[in-house]
């Protein structure tokens, strides 16, 4: 680049990132996701509005032809992939074939119903779904039917962590669901890419090639890949500086592996979101090292992104009314409808039923990267790919605001309801998570009557195995579904020296706050976590909990906590 290239490349990247970050803080203000200011902020730059405005301010910040355009296309390049690196992090597989049946089941039907719906209505009518002739039509079909399938998985992890769900059984479904669900349709959208590209080429032997090559690859990487990462990452924390050791293995790792997939005839991010799983899911990846990565990518390289989308496409120009509803309509319809099916089938309730399928409803900034691909390879036009845009970011904004309506509850629950005396320890000797929770069993075995204590303590540990259970602010909540329990238990235990319980924060957990329902306990189990997550999200635990004698003593600070809440 010359001396005024690079200064238009460098004034770009400072307006872009700049309006992008204060877009999104002002977004996440109002309680919606970042990426909507961020795509908001790319909106205003672009053609919509400052081009409209002012064309040659507009055409000189970011030009569209030139070393300076190129230099930003490859820089969003960048960051996409990275991002595509952190989410795929996000990914807990373990987690996911841990809960079996429930996980399996609602991804399945969250993910055939708006599948089969989506490519039918492109093939009945598909002209009206924005299809032209410069393309395959059972590509176009194929693409549209994985869009309304896929969820974000980040957008739901992050939707049920406000919503102090996201350790709960309730929580553990969902997120289970959206790893494969996400899983399943990325690998359907890189062989789609794959097929593009072979199709262009006409031999049909380069597509079976491609399809291998995705299939083998991810295969691969989630073996044999997994278990090399998982057995390097202890010599890397041993012998190189940490955590810069850590986050430069990842990174040139997730880059790697998205240069294979790349040649490979399929598009870069799907290595890097694959690569991102097998790593996330190492037993070594110490939460702290997963927050600076996730930290640096999503706040300087993702809003980067985002909010060039903006500058791509003329939002109001290509703004079809009739195409948008129906994508929002048909997108949440079949996606609600699929989970709500499949969780009636394995025996959930309804409320908990319609509550996982709106969660799993949330399209996010996965919708938008795989939109924004679709429109780069030519699969897509323009209204179309604002209709998927505006699903996505709608889904998104009305996620936590659905799952509160469904899942209140007329009557405001307090965990310490449930607790008496009789089941509070005012000093609990265990050093592990399974230590505490086999002596908080013992101390209250007495209040279980007639159920069996043993049995209490299987499925409390077999529920800490799925995901621990050590909420941020050193506070754990272990708890399980009891069968034949009259009614709802609460058991309480302070830890003076404290126990590492892999919390969400690395400190060490004082608080245990260990919960027990009846087997249809129509919601009160995830009413009693959400009460707990939200007295403790922020506040600290107070030093004058470690020295309470009695129970009496314990509610006392608890009741003044709840008055500081009311103030904050």
């Amino acid at each position: 680049m010359i001396e005024h290239e690079m200064l238009s490349f460098l004034l770009a990247v400072a307006v872009l990132l700049g309006a992008a970050r204060i877009f999104g803080e002002i977004s996440r203000k109002f309680g919606q996701p970042s990426v909507l200011g961020e795509i908001l902020a790319g909106i205003a730059l672009g053609p919509s509005l400052l081009g409209m405005l002012l064309p040659e301010v507009n055409h000189w910040l970011f030009p569209t032809t030139g070393s300076a355009a190129i230099a930003l296309d490859g820089l969003t390049f960048l960051s996409i992939t990275l991002f595509l690196l952190v989410a795929g992090m996000e990914v807990d597989l373990s987690t996911a074939w841990r809960q079996g049946k429930a996980a399996m089941v609602t991804a399945l039907f969250g993910m055939l119903v708006p599948f089969a719906v989506g490519y039918s209505l492109v093939r009945i009518a598909p002209e009206f779904m924005g299809f032209t002739s410069h393309t395959s039509i059972h590509l176009y079909a194929l693409f549209f039917a994985t869009a309304l399938s896929i969820s974000a998985l980040p957008v739901i992890a992050k939707t049920l962590m406000d919503l102090n769900l996201y350790r709960s059984d309730f929580g553990m479904v969902v997120i289970g669901a959206a790893v494969l669900n996400d899983l399943v349709g990325w690998t359907v959208f890189a062989i789609i890419l794959g097929l593009m590209g072979s199709a262009v080429d006409g031999n049909l032997a380069n597509i079976f090639n491609t399809v291998a090559l995705v299939i083998l690859f991810t295969v691969f990487v989630l073996t044999i890949g997994r278990w090399a990462i998982n057995r390097s990452l202890p010599w890397i924390k041993a012998y190189t500086t940490y955590p810069g050791g850590i986050l430069g293995f990842a990174v040139t790792l997730g880059l790697l592996s998205a240069a294979f997939t790349e040649w490979a005839g399929v598009h870069a991010i799907f290595g890097a979101f694959i690569l991102g799983i097998a790593l996330g899911d190492s037993r070594h990846l110490r939460e702290r090292t997963r927050a600076t990565l996730d930290q640096f990518i999503s706040f300087i390289f993702a809003p980067l992104f985002f909010a060039s989308i903006g500058l791509r496409v003329n939002f109001v120009e290509h703004f079809d009314i009739l195409l948008v509803i129906t994508v929002l309509i048909v997108g949440t319809l079949t996606k609600v409808g699929g989970c709500l099916l499949g969780n009636r089938l394995i025996g959930m309730s309804w409320r908990d039923s319609w509550a996982v399928g709106f969660a799993m409803n949330s399209r996010g900034a996965m919708e938008i990267i795989l939109s924004m691909l679709a429109l780069q390879m030519g699969l897509i036009g323009d209204s179309m790919f604002v209709a998927l845009v505006i699903l996505a970011l709608m889904t998104s904004a009305t996620s936590a605001t659905t799952l509160q309506a469904i899942l209140r509850r007329n009557k405001k629950v307090h965990f310490q309801d449930f607790a008496s005396s009789k089941t509070f320890l005012n000093e609990v000797n265990g050093t592990t998570m399974q230590e505490v929770i086999r002596e908080m069993v013992e101390h209250m075995s007495l209040s279980l009557r007639d159920i069996d204590a043993r049995d209490v303590l299987r499925k409390l540990l077999r529920r800490e195995k799925l995901m621990s259970t050590a909420l941020d602010r050193g506070v754990a909540v272990p708890h399980a579904r009891i069968l034949h329990l009259r009614e709802p238990i609460v058991c309480i235990g302070v830890s003076r020296r404290g126990v590492e319980c892999d919390s969400l924060d690395g400190n060490m957990t004082h608080l245990f706050i260990m919960i027990l329902t009846p087997q249809d306990d129509n919601g009160v189990q995830l009413d009693i976590l959400a009460d707990v997550g939200g007295l403790f999200r922020d506040q600290e635990i107070s030093e004058e909990i470690f020295s309470v004698r009695n129970y009496t003593e314990f509610l006392a600070e608890i009741t003044q906590m709840r008055e500081k809440a009311k103030l904050m």
